[in-house]
């Protein structure tokens, strides 16, 4: 293992929509970066209702690690996804056990995940990779999407304010398994209510009040890697960052 070689285990959870043609180079790339490591764990794909192969593209992975595969019949969208990964993989995770999250579309680095469960071992309880910090670049994502983001996370460092996070809305992160329980156990089903991409700024919304050590590390997002056309629906994403905005400024006020 990365940290300590006694015994904590990896799971990166992939909620995965369409992805056939990006999931088996994201696994191959998964399965090199462990094994440079010698990080140990498993893949955990929660596959939404896809369409086209991704499930049959998962099932022929043959690596070092395990694969673990959950699904809906239907699509039900990513904060469904990432609900049902992250409650599989707390449950059968121990406390100090390491939660991975990142896209299936091979747009997240995952040589990254050596340096973010290193962090995790000595004392964060989350680590973003965020597009925010010095030596952060992005590939391949339009101007307009770059300033939504920009100005949604400005608000959500204003209202919500936790201490260590400026990247509130990237879903590559890692997690102390123990703090998610802590979070599963006191929301349960409510742990995620939001719709879509918002999901995971709420989570850190949920977070908060367990005081979590928040650490961010340098993202280069390689979206010109994407083989196939966002998912994210703008016009929702916008609406339901504003209602998670002001939901959160009425608890604080």
């Amino acid at each position: 293992m990365v940290l300590s070689g006694e015994g904590q285990r990896i799971t990166v959870v992939l909620p995965a929509y369409n992805e056939e043609a990006a999931i088996p180079a994201l696994l191959g790339r998964l399965e090199a970066a462990f094994a440079q490591h010698s990080l140990n764990g498993e893949f955990l794909v929660v596959n939404d209702g896809s369409t086209d192969g991704t499930e049959a593209a998962v099932r022929r992975h043959r690596g070092r690690l395990g694969v673990r595969l959950l699904g809906f019949d239907s699509n039900q969208g990513l904060a469904a996804a990432i609900k049902a990964g992250l409650v599989a993989a707390a449950a059968s995770s121990a406390p100090d056990d390491i939660i991975v999250t990142m896209d299936a579309d091979n747009t997240h680095p995952p040589e990254l995940i050596a340096a973010m469960t290193s962090a995790i071992g000595a004392g964060s309880d989350v680590v973003i990779a965020s597009r925010y910090q010095p030596g952060s670049r992005t590939f391949g994502v339009s101007r307009r999407r770059r300033l939504i983001s920009f100005i949604a996370n400005v608000l959500f460092r204003l209202v919500v304010r936790i201490p260590g996070a400026r990247d509130y809305t990237c879903g590559y992160r890692a997690y102390r398994a123990g703090v998610l329980q802590r979070a599963i156990a006191q929301y349960r089903d409510q742990l995620i209510q939001r719709r879509g991409f918002t999901c995971m700024a709420e989570i850190l919304v949920r977070l908060k009040p367990l005081r979590p050590v928040v650490r961010e590390m340098p993202l280069v997002l390689r979206y010109d890697l994407k083989p196939g056309a966002s998912k994210m629906r703008i016009g929702r994403t916008m609406r339901e960052t504003i209602v998670l905005l002001l939901r959160s400024a009425l608890r604080i006020a």
